[in-house]
C-alpha cells in the first residue's frame, strides 16, 4: 500500500491527464439528487456529496445490455446465429465512489464469478474498471454500515482510497491497477508520514455513526422456522412492491433475458429485474409460486439476511447505505426487519399461533 498526498490545484489537470487513457465517470449533480455518468472533457466528479440516488453497480452490470444479435433474414448466411455484441471495454475508471458501493461491487461478485459459472459481460466490465472511493465523513441518520460488515473509510473492493484534507486529498494505493491510474494522473507525491491521519479521520467518521444492526443470531436460526416467523404479514401490509429498494439496492442483481426484434434484426437484451414484481416468477405454465405480496417481501429480506448468509457465509447481502430505508415510498426499513429476524425465536411463532 502506497500513501500519496494529492494537491487540489493539481486535481483538474491530473484527471485530464488520465482522461487520455481512460473513460472517466463521477458524481454529477443533477436537480437535488447526484448520480453517476461518464465525464464529459473537462467536467470534474463532484464530490461535495453524502451519496448517490442510485449506486454505481450499473457501470459493471448495465440496467439494459445487449448480450447478442442476430439476423432473421435467410438471405444471409449468418442467419439464425447469436453473435456476441461489441462492447466497449476499453480501460476506465470510477472516481468518488463511496466504500459501501465499492463492498456491494464485491458481493455481486460472488453471483457473477464463481468457480462454476462467469458472466463474461459482468467480468469484462468488470476488470476494465479502476474503483476509486472517496472515504465517508459525514454519513446520514440511515446509514449504517459499520454494522453492516463495511464502514466509512472500508476499502474491500477499491483500487485507490482517497480521504479530504482541505487543500489537498490524501490517496491509499492498494492495488496495480490503482498504481497505473495514479501514475498516469501524475500523483506521485508520497507522504507515508500522514498515515495517522487517516486512521484518525476513520475513527472520527465512524463515530458519527448513529444507526446499527444486529446480525449475530441470523446464522444460527432455523431457515423454515424463520420462512415462517409470524411477522411477514405486517411487514408486508404497507409494501406497494414497487421495486424501488431492489433498484436502488447496490447488492440486488436479479436480471431477466429477453429478445426484441425488429423487421428482419433481433438483440438478446439482459435487463434489471425485481423479485418485487408480481410476475418475476411466473413461470411458462401460469403458475406463480409467490403469487402474494408477503411472498414476495418475505423473498426480499430472506434472500438478503438469511440464505445470503447461510450461502456464502461472509455476512448479510448489504451494506447499510440506507438507500432503500430513504426511498422506499411506505417507509419498510430493513433495519426494523433485521432487528425482527435476528431476535425472533421458534416459540415466538407459538405464542403467535396460539
Amino acid at each position: 500500500m502506497t500513501l500519496l498526498t494529492i494537491d487540489k490545484q493539481n486535481w483538474t489537470q491530473g484527471l485530464a491527464a488520465a482522461a487520455d487513457h481512460y473513460r472517466l465517470f463521477g458524481p454529477v449533480k443533477e436537480k437535488d439528487q447526484h448520480r453517476f455518468k461518464a465525464l464529459e472533457k473537462g467536467q470534474l466528479p463532484d464530490l461535495d456529496l453524502v451519496n448517490t440516488r442510485l449506486s454505481p453497480k450499473d457501470l459493471v452490470f448495465p440496467q439494459s445490455e445487449i448480450m447478442l444479435t442476430y439476423s432473421l433474414d435467410e438471405s444471409r448466411e449468418d442467419h439464425h446465429i447469436m453473435k456476441e455484441a461489441h462492447t466497449d471495454h476499453a480501460p476506465r475508471a470510477v472516481v468518488g465512489m463511496r466504500p459501501c458501493d465499492a463492498r456491494a461491487i464485491q458481493l455481486v461478485k460472488l453471483n457473477f464469478d464463481t468457480p462454476d459459472v462467469k458472466d463474461p459481460y459482468w467480468l469484462k466490465a468488470y476488470e476494465a474498471t479502476t474503483f476509486i472511493g472517496m472515504a465517508c465523513d459525514t454519513p446520514l441518520s440511515t446509514c449504517f454500515c459499520t454494522s453492516a460488515g463495511c464502514g466509512p473509510y472500508n476499502a474491500e473492493g477499491l483500487d485507490i482510497l482517497m480521504m479530504d484534507r482541505g487543500g489537498t486529498y490524501l490517496a491509499k494505493i492498494f492495488t496495480e491497477k490503482g498504481k497505473a491510474f495514479a501514475d498516469t494522473a501524475g500523483w506521485n507525491q508520497a507522504t507515508p508520514e500522514a498515515a495517522e491521519a487517516f486512521v484518525a479521520a476513520k475513527e472520527a467518521a465512524e463515530a458519527k455513526m448513529v444507526s446499527t444492526i444486529s446480525t449475530d443470531n441470523l446464522a444460527d436460526t432455523d431457515l423454515l422456522d424463520l420462512h415462517g416467523a409470524p411477522f411477514w404479514d405486517d411487514i408486508a401490509f404497507a409494501c406497494l412492491n414497487c421495486g424501488t429498494c431492489t433498484f436502488t439496492c447496490p447488492t440486488c442483481w436479479c436480471f431477466d433475458i429477453q429478445d426484441e426484434v425488429q423487421g428482419k434484426s433481433g438483440v438478446r437484451m439482459k435487463n434489471w429485474d425485481s423479485c418485487m414484481f408480481p410476475i418475476f416468477t411466473v413461470h411458462t405454465t401460469g403458475h406463480n409460486p409467490r403469487d402474494t405480496k408477503t411472498q414476495r417481501v418475505r423473498q426480499r429480506f430472506m434472500h438478503k439476511l438469511k440464505y445470503f448468509v447461510d450461502k456464502y457465509q461472509t455476512g448479510i447481502m448489504c451494506v447499510g447505505c440506507g438507500r432503500c430505508v430513504r426511498q422506499c415510498p411506505v417507509n419498510i426499513d430493513i433495519r426494523r426487519v433485521c432487528e425482527l429476524m435476528n431476535s425472533f425465536k421458534p416459540a415466538d411463532a407459538c405464542v403467535a399461533q396460539g
